[in-house]
């Protein structure tokens, strides 16, 4: 299946909904304190980007039931909103999809909640700092798998772990689709598969754990943990590949 090259006022459109995403990030970054249930913020987020003119694309999607995933503490990625009441030292993984015009958004941060501990500060700056390192050293011609293995690399040197099974990917008229990104590589061959190329759109998603990289689902068929059964953090922007290198699109201007 091909990936899609976009012209220039595609991608336009594709950072107007990434946009909708990043500043209802922001707010909620801002506003979400202990005390509050999950599902408040999911409410909040919902009004927020339904206040910017967009629809939250995550709500329904697959039958996912919340606008936004939120991904408290060992849940790593697509956290239902529920009753949980959030407390100091919780970290909250917040991942937002927009749809603004038939075009996709998509971004997520893993925030404090009140003062969180040296632990968990460096297990977020490793999920932050590994999407930024990606970000920065994308150019055209470099393969998929050569990215991958790169963000790969840079989580194990910092102690932790990429978790498996679950990949960035590709975002436009559809909310997910070509290329998949996952953060390893299987095997020790990143000279095949696609290239990146200019005018492609795509989501880079470094997903963090502890010591064991493979995923436990749990009973509620979202909640997404580590087998280590520790916390887990997740960082995630939108990017287009323009002039041979990356463009974050899912920014505040």
């Amino acid at each position: 299946m091909a990936i899609p090259l976009r012209k220039q006022n595609e991608i336009e459109k594709l950072r107007t909904a990434g946009q909708a995403v990043a500043k209802t990030l922001k707010y909620l970054e801002e506003n979400v304190k202990p005390g509050m249930t999950l599902k408040e913020v999911d409410a909040m987020g919902e009004k927020y980007l339904n206040d910017l003119g967009a629809r939250p694309s995550f709500k329904g999607l697959y039958g996912f039931p919340g606008a936004i995933c939120t991904s408290l503490n060992e849940v790593i990625i697509h956290g239902i909103p529920d009753d949980t009441v959030l407390k100091e030292g919780d970290i909250l993984g917040i991942d937002i999809g927009s749809e603004i015009d038939g075009w996709y958004g998509d971004a997520a941060i893993t925030m404090p909640i009140g003062k969180i501990s040296k632990e968990d500060e460096e297990l977020i700056a490793c999920s932050k700092d590994a999407l930024y390192y990606a970000i920065d050293i994308i150019e055209e011609g470099m393969r998929f798998k050569e990215l991958s293995k790169a963000i790969e690399d840079f989580i194990v040197n910092r102690g932790y772990q990429p978790l498996v099974r679950f990949c960035g990917h590709g975002i436009g008229k559809k909310p997910h689709g070509e290329p998949e990104i996952p953060n390893y590589v299987n095997g020790t061959n990143t000279k095949s598969g696609p290239k990146i190329k200019n005018g492609m759109v795509f989501c880079i998603e470094p997903m963090i754990c502890h010591e064991g990289r493979e995923p436990v689902i749990l009973e509620n068929e979202w909640d997404v943990v580590s087998e280590d059964g520790k916390r887990g953090s997740h960082y995630e922007h939108t990017v287009a590949v323009v002039d041979g290198k990356a463009v974050i699109l899912s920014k505040v201007d």
